[in-house]
């Protein structure tokens, strides 16, 4: 385990990667377990952060850490992989604490414990998949044009060139994606082209971007697309999101059930 660990990660510069990562995970991890203890009240956890009466979101904490991590890394700037290993570790801490809040800044409201707060576990995972993929040595395609090239001269510049075009292809492609409403595609398709392609191509998710622009419009065949992705979405995507939703429940808690003046809200079938 240690001689893979230095081939893999020691030897090829992926150390503060690692830090980054694995300061993310433990810290999400801890947070998670904090405030479901906090929300359990349970007695012997300490409880939130209220000096005076002002509850302090953790996200604070978060950004705090970010800065100092970030500020020192810059104007130390040095070549000590033990100091940057540390910096990124600090820097990893700081983004878990902003992205498990990234609901409340999103929508500048207490949106926690609600259906809006799973919006923080999303970012959450996409973040752990995106730096996993990175620690893995995938990188997007077009980039390993810019960083492994040396010298000058016509081959050089036909190299950056190549890059770039399959950089502008690529984001291009993550784009029409994301717009169509598939997030996880978009984001891991910049790794695998195959995704992208696939998900730029194939019909939008009926309530994305994409659908009001195109699916929306009073002609026969965006009527017909939008009832295909109505149909697809419950079909297919249903199952999955539900999935999905079981399992961001049992890492970080299931959120309030919605309430009216009749009680909770029934969802409709």
């Amino acid at each position: 385990m240690g001689g893979w660990f230095t081939r893999t990660i020691v030897d090829t510069n992926r150390l503060p990667l690692f830090c980054f990562f694995a300061g993310f995970i433990v810290t999400f991890g801890f947070i998670r377990f904090s405030v479901r203890m906090i929300r359990a009240e349970v007695k012997w956890w300490p409880g939130n952060v209220s000096p005076g009466g002002t509850h302090i979101h953790h996200v604070v904490f978060g950004v705090i850490f970010m800065i100092i991590a970030g500020v020192t890394g810059f104007a130390l700037n040095t070549d000590n992989a033990a100091a940057n290993a540390v910096f990124a570790g600090l820097f990893g801490l700081g983004t878990a604490l902003v992205l498990d809040e990234f609901s409340l800044i999103l929508h500048l409201d207490d949106v926690y414990w609600s259906e809006k707060g799973r919006t923080s576990v999303d970012a959450v995972f996409i973040a752990i998949a995106f730096t996993g993929l990175l620690l893995l040595g995938l990188r997007p395609i077009g980039v390993d044009n810019f960083t492994s090239t040396s010298g000058a001269g016509e081959s050089t510049l036909v190299t950056w060139l190549v890059g770039t075009i399959a950089l502008v292809l690529n984001f291009g492609l993550a784009g029409i994606t994301l717009m169509k409403g598939k997030i996880w595609t978009g984001l891991i398709g910049l790794f695998i082209p195959i995704l992208i392609l696939v998900g730029a191509i194939r019909l939008a998710r009926p309530h994305s971007p994409w659908a009001r622009w195109r699916y929306q419009r009073d002609k026969p065949r965006a009527r017909r697309k939008m009832a295909r992705a109505i149909v697809r979405e419950r079909r297919l995507r249903g199952p999955m999101i539900a999935a999905k939703d079981r399992l961001q429940n049992l890492i970080a808690g299931s959120p309030d059930t919605p309430t009216t003046p009749d009680g909770p809200d029934v969802p409709s079938s």
